[in-house]
């Protein structure tokens, strides 16, 4: 059996093109209809190690660089408290709020205090003229998987019906979802862990503003 040969030309362009997709990292970016909430989809893998002596690292003859991108960078605050955190990126921004602060234990009734935090995120996504708002309800993992499906629903539900009165603009999409335990920011093997755990997040993307 003779074993055919790639052409040495052929061979160096197959790799430097391999090369160059593993090195490419391209900024997350919200689709229409998420499968899951933004800032959790699979991240790139890192780099394999190369050797920076390697030949085959030259560029073939005629070939040039990919354009250079602009990577997309994330700025976290939040309050001293933690019962408040907002994510900033190029492209969203992303409000973060227990359920403690907004709802009573096992409850998806707002509380006197939640109308006043929900309205200053209303102010934002005023501020940056979105159109797209995603609401999704998260719980930690103590009783059944059904239960915080529904409570975490029922708490997203909750929360959007404030903006939608706060915002009074029928050009607004909502996406509402509740995920029960799935996507923790936090271990549930502790109470701190899983008050982290419980909580609406509400995200939209970044304004021109």
């Amino acid at each position: 059996m003779t074993a055919t040969r790639t052409p040495p030309r052929l061979a160096l362009a197959v790799t430097v093109a391999s090369l160059m997709a593993a090195l490419t990292l391209t900024p997350a970016q919200a689709d229409d209809g998420p499968s899951v909430p933004p800032g959790t989809e699979p991240s790139a893998t890192a780099p394999v190690e190369v050797d920076p002596n390697d030949p085959d690292l030259k560029l073939p003859e005629g070939a040039t660089l990919a354009e250079p991108k602009v990577l997309d960078i994330k700025q976290v605050v939040e309050d001293q408290s933690g019962d408040e955190r907002r994510e900033d990126t190029n492209a969203d921004v992303k409000f973060a709020l227990q359920a403690e602060v907004l709802f009573g234990k096992d409850s998806s009734k707002l509380n006197g205090e939640a109308k006043a935090r929900i309205s200053a995120i209303a102010a934002e996504i005023k501020n940056q003229n979105a159109t797209r708002i995603r609401v999704f309800g998260f719980t930690d993992n103590l009783g059944s998987y059904a239960h915080g499906r529904t409570l975490s629903r029922q708490r997203a539900n909750a929360v959007q019906d404030v903006l939608d009165q706060e915002l009074k603009d029928s050009g607004i999409t909502y996406e509402v979802r509740g995920y029960s335990e799935d996507y923790p920011i936090a271990s549930n093997s502790t109470e701190s862990g899983r008050k982290k755990n419980r909580r609406v997040e509400v995200s939209f993307p970044r304004g021109e503003s």
